[in-house]
């Protein structure tokens, strides 16, 4: 029987634990947070594989593809928790970037650990959703052999689909045959094969690195605001008006008074006051310009 676990890093003991049992409180906690100091640094020397992998996101974005992310477990999570987000931070449909989990939504609160051993469970929530070639995979796999998502991308492939693979083995089965693979190593987890820790992290910082720079390439952040969130409670609706406030220097009243004119339209009520226009020709200038505001107000 495969040993589908040996030499893998997230499966090696760390040897500053190795007596964490005995160790007190202050002990364990200090050296989990030295163990995660290493995480970000770690990713520094995957950045050109992330720039990679974000310029396939914008092209796909551009020819009306999806971002579809793919996992089992903690790498699941995190995938559906990055998707979930960005519709009302950029203001994108909510299939714009899907998250799917091995197990389906009950396996986000509730462990599904048998389903991630199914590449046609993969197959058949990817046709579930309308897979086409215009869109991206990214599978998720801290241990990088989850056959979930290597499913996922080998059957991506077959359809002509661009392939991202995120895990935290250098050399990984799902790295060999995506077109990107971002392999970045952690070193072992304090507790040994908890990859919810360190691997975790590691996916997470990926995950907010590539859907932010993937959205701020389609024009949905102007200088670092979120100029396309979506405006569904009091907290958004106020921050809202902030960004119009401070991208414009109007003030409170004329942001209020413009985004009600806007429908709501952030990037829409911005350009209607830096060029005092209406709504029919910020917009306008909106669909020339791509939806980004610097080429609008030029």
């Amino acid at each position: 029987m495969e040993k589908i676990l040996e030499g893998k890093t997230t499966e090696t003991r760390n040897l500053k634990s190795m007596n964490m049992d005995s160790m007190s409180i202050k002990e364990i906690l200090t050296l989990i947070n030295e163990e995660d100091k290493r995480v970000p640094e770690s990713i520094q020397e995957v950045i050109p594989e992330i720039e990679k992998a974000v310029k396939l996101i914008i092209e796909a974005f551009n020819n009306g593809g999806r971002l579809i992310y793919m996992g089992a477990g903690t790498s699941g999570r995190l995938g559906v928790l990055d998707a979930v987000e960005c519709p009302p931070t950029f203001g994108v449909d909510k299939t714009k970037v899907m998250g799917l989990i091995a197990g389906g939504e009950k396996a986000f609160v509730e462990a599904q650990e048998g389903a991630e051993d199914s590449k046609e469970l993969a197959i058949e929530e990817l046709n579930g959703i309308e897979l086409r070639s215009n869109d991206i995979v990214c599978g998720i796999a801290a241990s990088g052999r989850t056959p979930y998502a290597i499913g996922g991308i080998e059957y991506a492939k077959k359809l002509g689909c661009k392939t991202i693979a995120i895990a935290c083995n250098k050399r990984s089965k799902i790295g060999e045959i995506a077109d990107v693979a971002i392999e970045v190593e952690v070193g072992p987890e304090v507790l040994t094969g908890s990859t919810r820790m360190k691997a975790g992290t590691a996916q997470k910082l990926i995950l907010n690195m590539i859907s932010t720079a993937s959205m701020t390439g389609i024009g949905k952040v102007y200088e670092n605001l979120m100029v396309d969130l979506k405006i569904t409670n009091v907290k958004l609706q106020e921050r809202a008006k902030n960004n119009v406030m401070q991208i414009t220097g109007c003030s409170y009243e004329i942001a209020q008074e413009t985004l009600e004119k806007a429908n709501n339209q952030v990037k829409v009520a911005i350009i209607m006051v830096l060029l005092r226009c209406n709504r029919e020709e910020a917009v306008e200038r909106l669909n020339e310009s791509k939806g980004f505001i610097r080429e609008a107000v030029k």
